[in-house]
């Protein structure tokens, strides 16, 4: 029976792999060769391109991907030297204190406040064309004015968030700033939870710190990443406590309906947690429960929820292509996920064949995450901005805390009821 399971397991494996390889294949080209995918959807009487037209990047991204992926195929099947080997194994199975980790946890958390302090003076205005409406509707919330801002009304926990921001520190932009901090703590707590390690929990900190992104939007009113924070504790605590859970997914997606986008990646973390087959059950329904409750609400009333781009949700095949190709430009800050964002994919595979837990449901919400914004694209024909990508950003970062994971999957009558 373990056996057939086995097998089971390995086949599922097998097709999250393929598919994340095809997936960030198709958007790594799209950076190498920014024109290839946009060539296609030109009109032939209009402007011409070049579509091998090389980016700027093409050279650093072949190379590093190229040899990372190498240099990891070669690690999984022992035929590196023994000294390079026994450094990436040192590695891997380095690890901190609780003290230690503390320490350095603070350290980083510091050194992001001190970059991204600045930033609470900055008038979002003259950044983001978005910010009038923002600034309307809290002034406005929570009774708004039904002809105005519908769609933003709605989002009643950002809204109270911000709202409390501007009552407590007249500035919108100090909550967004401390839920910034309270992700980069939870990017901590979850990956050392999932990995049991904590260097692991560290690297992921480390590496969100270190992106352009994040730090962008991380003090910013009209996109804060509430819903990112909220999205994350949910799946905290499908393994901590899972009543919580759904709750902490519902405050996600109103403080952005985009989070609804998630939902299958989070039933497929549930399959996959180190938990009760009892407590799976539970929270599938639960979650089954609030997906069917929202398709309702949107199909009875879609006008709440629309926010004047569509008027019917429609799938445009150009609009889905196209939005393959925004990393050539969105994240052209993000050199290092664009560098090593191939060889993680790969790396995750052979960390989930090797049983380690979870290495495969970060693996499919971080490709769920990347496929969500074609679809995004495609059925509302809204532009791609770049703050929808941190979610992206918080779990690279924790894809990577994974690959330095040992806790290998053992029997302990989890999966009993």
């Amino acid at each position: 029976m373990k056996r057939i399971q086995k097998i089971k397991t390995n086949k599922v494996l097998w097709i999250v792999f393929v598919c994340s390889f095809t997936i960030v294949i198709i958007n790594i080209i799209s950076v190498m060769f920014p024109s290839l995918i946009i060539s296609t959807l030109i009109d032939k009487s209009g402007l011409e391109t070049e579509p091998f037209e090389q980016g700027p990047m093409f050279a650093l991204i072949l190379i590093s991907n190229f040899s990372l992926l190498a240099l990891g195929i070669l690690y999984y099947k022992k035929k590196l030297p023994h000294k390079i080997e026994n450094s990436i194994k040192f590695i891997r199975n380095f690890e901190v204190s609780r003290s230690v980790a503390l320490l350095v946890l603070v350290v980083l958390i510091f050194l992001y406040i001190g970059w991204a302090m600045g930033d609470l003076t900055v008038n979002e205005e003259s950044q983001f064309g978005d910010y009038p409406r923002v600034k309307q509707t809290i002034e406005n919330w929570p009774t708004g004015d039904p002809d105005k801002s519908m769609f933003l009304n709605n989002l009643h926990v950002k809204n109270f968030f911000l709202k409390s921001s501007e009552i407590l520190f007249e500035n919108l932009k100090v909550v967004p700033f401390l839920a910034s901090i309270s992700l980069l703590f939870m990017t901590y707590l979850f990956t050392e939870k999932i990995t049991g390690k904590r260097f692991s929990g560290l690297c992921a900190v480390a590496v969100v710190i270190q992106s352009f992104t994040f730090v962008q939007f991380s003090t910013m009113a009209t996109y804060s990443s509430f819903w990112v924070l909220f999205y994350l504790v949910s799946l905290y605590m499908i393994i901590q406590k899972w009543p919580l859970s759904p709750i902490f997914y519902v405050a996600s997606v109103f403080s952005k309906p985009l989070s609804a986008i998630f939902l299958p990646m989070t039933l497929f973390f549930t399959y996959r947690a180190e938990i009760s087959t009892r407590k799976k059950v539970y929270i599938t329904i639960s979650y089954l429960v609030i997906g069917t409750a929202a398709a309702v609400v949107v199909l009875l009333f879609g006008g709440l929820f629309s926010d004047g781009l569509t008027t019917q949700l429609t799938f445009d095949v150009e609009d889905f292509l196209a939005g393959f190709t925004v990393w050539s430009y969105q994240l052209r800050t993000e050199i290092f996920f664009l560098m090593f964002i191939l060889p993680l994919t790969v790396g995750l595979f052979l960390v989930a064949r090797k049983d380690i837990p979870y290495a495969d449901s970060i693996l499919i919400i971080i490709i769920g995450i990347i496929l969500a914004m074609p679809l995004l694209a495609a059925l509302t024909g809204i532009r791609l901005h770049p703050y929808r990508y941190v979610p992206l950003i918080v779990f690279f970062g924790i894809g990577v805390g994974m690959l330095f994971s040992n806790k290998i999957s053992q029997v302990r009558g989890l999966n009993t009821v």
